[in-house]
């Protein structure tokens, strides 16, 4: 067994629970095998599988091909460049890819599916055709390669992750494949995640949507288009590829930035990407969870890998048929089964080891005009607004060198909170982004816009 796997760690109860999820999923789904697994923490917590082949199931370290999860590994190339200053993600592509015809859309765009390039490519379905007869990125834009006007709204695009592909090439002086297993499978431990299939692996499968039978899919190279869905993997591999995208890795990318790619960088598209999109990586929303990850299918096969970040669990399920089967909501409800049936424990509270005394002279109630929020100072040093009441803005604050504070989250993201102080040194009141947060609702005592009625509060009567 791999040593990452606890299954001590569930439940009886728990491990029933996922197992049955995944035998109607193979059931109802009529795939021919469908093989998964839940991570929590820093490890496997779970691994199951069903098959219709008796006697015998996959297990973590069969491949399958997982399609457009391709994609969320190209994206963490892509912000490997923009952390070491290569680029940065408003650049047009132009600036480092020229010649595409495609060039005034920028780098974040295509990574979160808003350059407003076609969705496919032209010409013959490309996942059941060999990438030879796209040997180049005319081959894959086309004449026509634009659906929408840049920047204004989403549309998922593999041809966009194509250019992303070539992208990482031109700046790496590699192939694709190669520099993705220099930097990222390889200090990750992914040895099972490749372009191509290696023994222990499921062979694709039709399944007639009207008749019990099957036909096999054709296995083909994807060439050029390898960046948006090339990839075979394993669930072991795959639930520790979402370990990563949950906390990091100083040998690949920072917590930071695998927070960022987490983050909405493309509005919700109602049917299509409900929760937006982030750099990289499909957001969403099951039974009030927020979840980040990737889907994937190629003829044959389908895949998904969910995170939840507040719940630090993962899930991941692979299934070896071409449809039928709803593989992002096996996975979403098995990481859901965990979550509710054994929440996790919060970290123990412990004291602070110092406190700023700024910072501690922040906290407490402030009021925007009538609304009461508070400060709070946080273990990591940082300050949180939020709201007293059911509304309000909520937003976390960092310490900037110069005294201020510059938000991090919510509707003040950006924005610069600030104290000013009256002759004596004592804090007059905050301002954040020109709003006037007071100790008292409109105090007479300080720069209110508009000014104070000089009558007070008072009565009707």
């Amino acid at each position: 067994m791999d040593e990452l796997i606890e299954d001590r760690d569930l439940l009886p109860a728990t491990r029933r629970a996922l197992s049955h999820r995944v035998a109607v999923a193979q059931s109802d789904g009529r795939a021919p095998s469908v093989v998964a697994a839940v991570a929590r923490g820093s490890g496997i917590v779970w691994e199951g599988a069903r098959t219709s082949v008796a006697g015998h199931g996959p297990d973590g370290n069969v491949q399958y091909r997982v399609g457009s999860i391709s994609k969320t590994f190209t994206a963490v190339l892509v912000m490997r460049l923009r952390d070491e200053g290569l680029l940065d993600l408003s650049d047009p592509l132009e600036k480092h890819l020229p010649g595409t015809g495609v060039g005034e859309v920028t780098v974040a765009q295509l990574l979160c599916h808003t350059g407003g390039l076609a969705a496919e490519t032209p010409g013959a379905w490309w996942e059941r055709t060999p990438g030879s007869t796209r040997p180049e990125l005319a081959d894959v834009l086309g004449e026509d390669p634009f659906r929408h006007v840049p920047g204004r709204r989403y549309h998922y695009s593999n041809p966009g992750y194509t250019l992303l592909g070539s992208l990482v090439e031109a700046l790496r002086g590699k192939p694709w494949a190669q520099v993705l297993r220099a930097e990222v499978l390889e200090p990750l431990g992914l040895d099972r995640t490749g372009e191509g299939p290696r023994a222990p692996y499921a062979d694709g499968w039709a399944v007639h949507p009207w008749a019990d039978v099957m036909m096999p899919e054709p296995l083909e190279d994807l060439g050029l288009m390898a960046a948006a869905g090339q990839l075979w993997s394993t669930t072991r591999d795959l639930a520790r590829f979402a370990g990563f995208l949950l906390r990091g890795d100083e040998r690949v990318l920072s917590a930071a930035t695998v927070r960022e790619m987490r983050a909405a960088a493309s509005p919700p598209e109602p049917g299509v990407a409900e929760a937006g999109y982030g750099l990289g990586l499909q957001l969403a929303v099951h039974g009030g969870r927020r979840l980040a990850g990737h889907t994937g299918s190629l003829p044959g096969f389908v895949a998904a890998l969910w995170i939840s970040e507040a719940d630090d669990v993962a899930a991941v399920a692979l299934a070896n048929c071409t449809s039928g089967l709803p593989v992002a909501t096996v996975a979403a409800d098995l990481l859901a089964i965990v979550a509710e049936a054994e929440p996790r424990f919060p970290e123990p509270w412990r004291p602070l080891r110092e406190a700023d005394p700024v910072a501690l002279e922040l906290c407490g109630p402030w009021y925007w005009g009538t609304s009461a929020q508070v400060v709070r100072l946080m273990a990591d040093g940082a300050l949180q607004l939020e709201p007293v009441g059911a509304t309000g803005r909520a937003a976390r604050f960092r310490a900037e060198p110069d005294g201020s504070w510059r938000g991090l989250s919510g509707y003040y993201a950006g924005e610069t909170l600030r104290a000013v102080r009256r002759e004596d040194g004592s804090v007059s009141h905050l301002d954040l982004g020109s709003f006037v947060f007071t100790r008292e609702p409109y105090d007479a005592g300080a720069p209110v816009p508009g000014g104070v009625d000089p009558g007070g509060w008072r009565g009707i009567g």
